[in-house]
C-alpha cells in the first residue's frame, strides 16, 4: 500500500536530504567508476610490450624475479615495497607495482631478459588519479571511511525511494508521461529507473565500499564468531644470514599448490614481514587468486600458507565482491551491466539535484508571479 500523509512527508524530506548531502560523494564515485572501466583496456594499451614470438606467458617460476628486485632497489631504496604482477598474455611484461617515500609507480621489465623498460609514475597516469579519487577520494583511510557512510546512505535512499515510489495501481509506477513538461518528464525518469534498477546499484555500491574500508570485513568475520586470520610473524634471523633469492622464494611458494596461477607476489620493505604470494586456485573466484603462502625473507622457511576457503569469512568475502564490484564474474554482459550502474548511479544524482533545484525556484517565486502566470 503506497505511503500517505505525514509518513511519506517524513521519507520524502530523508530521502531529499540524503541524497542533497552524500549525492556529491555518490556521484563522484559513480563517473570515475565508469571512466575506470573505460579507461582499463586504454592503460594496458599504454603499458610496454614485448616483441611476439615467446609463444605464451613467460611460466611464473622461469621470470626474472631476484634481477628486477635488485634493480628496483637500487633505484628505490631499502625502503619501498613492491607488488610483482607477473604476465598473463604472451605479450606483457613484468608489472611492479612500486611504493616508496619517494616515488609511486610502476615499473615494466622484459619477461625473459630482465631489463627495465619503463617507469610510469602514479600522478602521471590518469587512470591512476582517478582510481585514487574513486577508490579513497584522495584522502587515504578518511575517504574511504566517507566512502563507506555514503554507501550506507545510498541504501536508505533505495529503501525510501521504492517507498515512496510505490504506486496504488502498476501501471503507473512504471509509466513515464513522456507527453508532459520537461520537469514532469525527469521525475518520471528519476522514479521509475530507480525502481527498476536500484538494487543492481545497491550491489555496485556496497562491493565497493566492503573492498575500500577494511573495518567492514572485519566486522563480518566478528559477526561470524571467527577472528581475524593475521599474517605470521617473521622471527629474526642471523644477520649474517644471507637473503635468500627471490626466485627461490617463488619457486618454494609455487610449490605448495603446483596447479595454482600467480597472482602476485609482494615484497615488503625491510625484513620484519614475510614474503606473500598470492596465487589463484582452480576454484577460487577472484581473478588474482586469495590463496596465500608467506615465506620468510631470509631462511626461505614457507610459515604459513592459507587456501582462500579456509580464510576468516570476512576476507573470503572477498573472493566474491571482487569479482562483483568490477565486473569480471559474469563475462562482458556483467561489465556491461557494472558500467550501466555507474551511469545509472550518476543520472540519479543530477536529476535529484536538478528536481529539487526546479521545486526550489518555483517555491520562491512570488505568490503573484504564480498566480498572474496561471
Amino acid at each position: 500500500m503506497p505511503l500517505q500523509g505525514r509518513p511519506r512527508r517524513l521519507w520524502l524530506v530523508a530521502h531529499r536530504w540524503l541524497g542533497l548531502s552524500l549525492g556529491a560523494v555518490l556521484l563522484v564515485s559513480a563517473v570515475t567508476g565508469t571512466l575506470l572501466a573505460a579507461l582499463r583496456p586504454l592503460e594496458h594499451a599504454r603499458a610496454p610490450a614485448v616483441q611476439p614470438g615467446l609463444g605464451g606467458p613467460v611460466a611464473a617460476s622461469a621470470l626474472p624475479w631476484q634481477a628486477a628486485l635488485d634493480e628496483l632497489r637500487r633505484l628505490h631504496g631499502p625502503h619501498a615495497s613492491f607488488t610483482f604482477r607477473p604476465p598473463r598474455q604472451s605479450d606483457e611484461t613484468l608489472w611492479v607495482f612500486v611504493r616508496g617515500p619517494r616515488w609511486n609507480g610502476t615499473a615494466y621489465f622484459h619477461p625473459t631478459q630482465g631489463r627495465l623498460l619503463a617507469q610510469i609514475g602514479e600522478r602521471e597516469r590518469l587512470f591512476g588519479q582517478l582510481f585514487e579519487l574513486h577508490s579513497e577520494l584522495w584522502s587515504g583511510d578518511i575517504g574511504k571511511g566517507v566512502l563507506s557512510v555514503a554507501a550506507l546512505a545510498y541504501l536508505l535512499l533505495t529503501v525510501s525511494g521504492l517507498l515512496l515510489w510505490w504506486p496504488a495501481r502498476w501501471h503507473q509506477g512504471v509509466c513515464i508521461k513522456w507527453s508532459a513538461g520537461g520537469t514532469r518528464r525527469l521525475f518520471d525518469l528519476h522514479r521509475v529507473v530507480g525502481a527498476a534498477a536500484g538494487l543492481l546499484v545497491l550491489v555496485c555500491v556496497a562491493s565497493g565500499a566492503y573492498m575500500a574500508w577494511r573495518p567492514i570485513s572485519q566486522w563480518v568475520t566478528r559477526a561470524a564468531g571467527a577472528s581475524t586470520l593475521a599474517p605470521p610473524a617473521v622471527l629474526r634471523a642471523s644477520p649474517q644470514a644471507p637473503p635468500v633469492p627471490l626466485d627461490v622464494l617463488v619457486t618454494r611458494g609455487l610449490a605448495q599448490w603446483p596447479q595454482a596461477r600467480a597472482g602476485y607476489v609482494q615484497v615488503p620493505a625491510g625484513e620484519e614481514r614475510p614474503v606473500r604470494l598470492r596465487l589463484r586456485l582452480a576454484d577460487d573466484p577472484h581473478p588474482n587468486g586469495l590463496s596465500s603462502v608467506w615465506l620468510h625473507p631470509r631462511t626461505g622457511e614457507v610459515l604459513a600458507a592459507h587456501r582462500w576457503t579456509a580464510l576468516d569469512p570476512g576476507a573470503r568475502a572477498y573472493a566474491v565482491v571482487y569479482p562483483l564490484h568490477t565486473g569480471e564474474w559474469g563475462g562482458p554482459l556483467h561489465r556491461v551491466a557494472v558500467g550501466a550502474a555507474g551511469v545509472i548511479l550518476a543520472g540519479y544524482g543530477i536529476t535529484g539535484v536538478w528536481l529539487w533545484w526546479r521545486r526550489r525556484r518555483t517555491s520562491a517565486r512570488p505568490r503573484s508571479a504564480v498566480v498572474g502566470s496561471s
